[in-house]
């Protein structure tokens, strides 16, 4: 499997490019939702709850679990795996603590408390991730464990039923993500839902942007 991946590095060098910037925005730019606490992607949110709670920094926290869906993704369906895949497991929960150590560092906390600075990053940042996220989806090289095992699992239901209940089963997964958070102590707020609200139609739109 590593052997096939390399190959996949060696031939498609654009795409791994277009993947890291992807990977890197996303660790930078989470790492900036989290200090306005306004509200991050459910798999954040659970992430954050959890390490927290457990006393794990959240890249660390972030790379267990990754690790642990990741052998579930190698044994059920391998084809959802890519370099991407790999990037997104490891790189972007020590991004975040990386920078979330530089603005708790050199920015002062008022930036962060602040309604109208808070706000006017929030908005900016939110719109910046998903585009980021948009472009590492679109990139196809790979898919991240997390969102590999709903993948997995709407597969396994289709095959036995016959019936594709693709959005119902991630709908519960992300609940289900963002009920751990609230069972660990975090406090869902307005980002979670204007992640839900625009994440798929960006994703769209950057699509047919790459296509290009």
């Amino acid at each position: 499997m590593l052997k096939d991946l390399f190959e996949k590095m060696v031939k498609d060098k654009k795409r791994i490019l277009l993947c890291f910037a992807a990977v890197f925005g996303m660790g930078f730019f989470v790492s900036l939702l989290i200090m306005c606490n306004l509200g991050t992607d459910p798999c954040t949110f659970m992430n954050q709850s959890v390490s927290s709670k457990v006393g794990l920094s959240f890249g660390n926290w972030q790379l267990i679990l990754n690790v642990t869906m990741f052998i579930f993704v190698i044994i059920f369906d391998r084809k959802l795996i890519g370099f991407g895949t790999i990037f997104n497991m490891v790189l972007i929960g020590y991004y975040v603590d990386f920078f979330t150590f530089i603005w708790k560092k050199y920015i002062p906390e008022t930036a962060w408390t602040n309604p109208v600075s808070r706000w006017g990053i929030f908005i900016v940042v939110l719109f910046c991730f998903i585009v980021c996220a948009s472009v590492y989806i679109n990139s196809d090289t790979g898919v991240a464990p997390y969102d590999a095992l709903p993948i997995i699992i709407t597969n396994f239901i289709e095959r036995v039923t016959g019936r594709s209940l693709k959005t119902i089963i991630r709908i519960v997964w992300d609940g289900s993500a963002i009920l751990i958070g609230v069972l660990c102590g975090g406090v869902p707020v307005v980002g979670i839902m204007l992640m839900a609200l625009f994440l798929g139609p960006i994703i769209t739109a950057v699509g047919k942007l790459m296509d290009r």
